[in-house]
């Protein structure tokens, strides 16, 4: 959960490489058919069909790209951009796209909400995918069969790959895509997350009672808890959100976001800073709480128990990882007394599910699909993808344990969003 210290925020960044854009020649109605793309719209002589920025993001085995494009031609109703791997890189999701793949082509098409692109207007989307021998960035990309090649490509060095906390096995399947750079921050006071359904720092809020965007909830039953703006502790700006939890079952209570998160996806990406002043306990705790419609609005609750972070579910009360010595070890505790960045990814298409602490994975709170014992073999027993419609930041005790948090630059989108 977030809390804002005055120290400057991380985030992993790409290097971001522009490609000129070249004369368009014209493109033979033929071929494009062949490729299933629509037709090159008419381009003025001597100008440039489009301009590409590909911001990459990689780790040893896997990377994602968010892609940006600046239709230089005509206004279109839809678009494709097509590329090819030179390495063997292969693409395993996108967002904002329709990403596929054949042999070493790939193609990128709109989807129903962000086909039309105005003359000199932009589009963006992301993919994920995984590399062996090399990651080179593509060059030769089209849009809308029109070629943008131009320019020389910079692979995006690889950081130095987290430790595992503990030498119990960690999951051996591809990582949930890790958030793309920062943007600026937004007027709102959120830091980082523009353009995303929830982007709140709490600068917008007067006195210390919630309103706006955020009103106070207790999503099972209330007691003793309180939800507080303060302007003594924060992580930027000026304001960050208090909760006093309480220990003892029912004291629960929450600030609940008010808009409306129902159709962020297919990947839900989540990011907060929080602070807390207590190690988590023994018992059960959850901290943030999202409605899944796909399973009867029951809770998804990210929270902790036996001292580590945890990921539940209320209606068949599963954790992610196995509360086993060897799950549990899987997962790391929450720092105290100093600001922490929370990021999590839940694809609302498939089983599969990731969570950064600080910007480093947590091997337990990894559901990949595929069963591994003591991490999400007992979380697959539903097969059924999570669809979170709701977002609330709190304290829910289930026995012991009371603490004093703080959340702050709260995000929740469609694309991966940074620390």
């Amino acid at each position: 959960m977030v809390r804002r210290d005055t120290s400057v925020r991380g985030g992993r960044r790409g290097r971001e490489v522009v490609f000129a854009v070249c004369t368009v020649l014209a493109v033979a109605l033929g071929l494009l058919t062949g490729l299933g793309q629509r037709p090159a719209p008419a381009w003025g002589a001597g100008g440039g069909a489009c301009q590409v920025s590909w911001t990459g993001n990689q780790w040893t085995g896997g990377f994602t790209a968010q892609v940006s494009i600046t239709n230089s031609g005509a206004a279109v109703s839809s678009w494709t951009l097509t590329w090819t791997f030179a390495a063997g890189q292969q693409v395993t999701s996108g967002w904002n796209a329709q990403v596929s793949q054949r042999g070493t082509a790939v193609t990128a098409s709109s989807l129903s909400y962000n086909g039309s692109v105005a003359a000199g207007g932009s589009v963006a989307f992301g993919l994920q995918g995984t590399w062996s021998g090399g990651n080179p960035t593509p060059t030769d990309f089209a849009f809308n069969g029109a070629s943008c090649q131009g320019g020389s490509a910079t692979p995006t060095p690889a950081p130095t790959p987290s430790p595992t906390p503990s030498p119990s096995p960690s999951p051996s399947s591809t990582p949930s895509p890790p958030p793309s750079p920062s943007p600026s921050a937004s007027s709102g006071g959120g830091s980082g997350c523009s353009g995303a359904v929830v982007c709140s720092g709490f600068e917008d809020q007067s006195g210390s009672s919630l309103g706006g965007d955020w009103t106070v909830a207790a999503p099972d039953c209330s007691g003793a808890g309180t939800v507080t703006v303060d302007t003594a502790v924060a992580h930027g700006g000026s304001r960050s959100l208090r909760i006093d939890g309480r220990a003892g079952y029912c004291n629960h209570v929450f600030a609940a976001t008010t808009k409306n998160v129902s159709a962020v996806g297919p990947v839900v990406y989540g990011r907060y800073w929080v602070r807390h002043t207590t190690a988590l306990p023994a018992d059960h705790i959850a901290m943030v709480t999202m409605e899944d419609a796909a399973n009867g609005n029951k809770h998804l609750r990210l929270g902790g128990q036996n001292g580590a972070l945890q990921w539940n579910r209320e209606s068949d009360d599963a954790t992610l990882p196995a509360q086993s010595p060897v799950g549990v070890a899987q997962s790391v505790p929450l720092p105290v007394d100093q600001w922490s960045c929370v990021r999590f990814a839940v694809d609302t298409t498939r089983q599969s599910m990731d969570t950064w602490l600080n910007d480093r994975q947590v091997p337990g709170l990894h559901d990949d699909g595929v069963p591994t014992a003591d991490i999400d073999q007992q979380w697959l027993t539903r097969t059924t993808a999570p669809r979170p419609t709701t977002l609330d930041l709190g304290w829910e005790s289930y026995g012991n344990g009371a603490d004093t948090l703080w959340y702050d630059d709260v995000a929740l989108g469609s694309a991966p969003i940074a620390c």
